[in-house]
């Protein structure tokens, strides 16, 4: 297949590309001019590169045909995202991209959703959920989701519950516990009580790509559905580095805004795609160490 990949340096756009790659599709990755493309050297000879800012009033490719866009083009910088200006523009950008692609003919249309738009309630969340997000990113979101049915365009909407491993952003949990443990140091959290779902990158990326060649639609969530916590997380970190000691649990007090629990019914996937993880947590961290350790 030809396919447009947007926000194809991020974290997840990058481990997509790559899973892309390697089932052998020609992946046309959209990126903005001079940004750091370190995330897919290692694949970058079999990707073709575009340069464009989706946020211009006019964008310009040098071909708009493709069989399949993956849009996952976002504001997603760690502490700043979840309540940027920034995100409803992105709205406004991600209709006119779909809309072109769609007069193009492309078929199929796969944009990034996240988990907090779902309501707080009991876990799991499955699709059907009610939803209810608390910040403009969320909001920003499913509003861009109840707007891409009018575009006339076949696509699947996956909300990403929580992902971890090689190429993420050293500000956020995993990595920070990882590489303070590495150095000797303290690494000082909240209580990490809270239930999450954690799922490996490749994983995701796997996921993802699943989702894209099947016949599902609508909402699909990206997630383990395994309960775990950031006490878990942090205490096998701890183990499989043998510094449990220097994990410090109840140094911060936990966001009252943080929901209790986020953790994803993946029945749809699995069942619409018979897509399978290949990485349990312990797995995923060792691997997720060793990466660190070889950077």
């Amino acid at each position: 297949m030809k396919v447009l990949l947007t926000g194809a340096v991020g974290f997840i756009g990058s481990h997509i590309a790559r899973e892309l790659v390697r089932q052998g599709h020609e992946v046309h990755a959209l990126v903005l001019p001079g940004i750091d493309r370190s995330r897919v050297a290692d694949v970058a000879a079999s990707l073709r590169f575009i340069e464009a800012d989706l946020l211009a009033p006019s964008v310009a490719l040098p071909d708009w045909r493709f069989d399949l866009c993956l849009h996952l083009a976002w504001y997603v910088e760690p502490g700043k995202y979840l309540h940027a200006p920034q995100n409803q523009e992105w709205v406004g950008a991600s209709l006119r991209l779909a809309r072109r692609l769609k007069d193009e003919g492309c078929q199929r249309f796969i944009a990034a959703g996240t988990c907090f738009e779902y309501a707080t309630s009991d876990p799991p969340q499955s699709e059907s959920t009610p939803t209810a997000p608390s910040t403009m990113y969320a909001q920003s979101k499913l509003e861009l989701f109840h707007a891409l049915p009018s575009v006339g365009i076949d696509f699947a909407w996956v909300r990403f519950f929580y992902q971890y491993g090689p190429y993420e952003d050293p500000r956020r949990l995993i990595p920070v516990v990882i590489n303070r443990l590495r150095q000797g140091q303290e690494a000082r959290l909240v209580t990490g009580d809270r239930i999450r779902d954690y799922l490996h990158i490749e994983d995701v990326a796997s996921a993802v790509c699943a989702v894209a060649q099947s016949k599902l639609t609508g909402p699909v969530n990206i997630g383990s559905s395994v309960r775990v916590t950031v006490r878990d997380i942090a205490l096998k970190i701890g183990e499989l580095l043998d510094r449990v000691d220097l994990i410090k649990l109840g140094a911060f007090p936990d966001s009252p805004t943080e929901p209790m629990h986020l953790l994803a019914d993946n029945t749809k996937l699995r069942e619409g795609t018979g897509w399978k993880p290949r990485y349990n947590l312990e797995a995923g961290l060792r691997q997720t160490i060793d990466w660190w350790k070889s950077r």
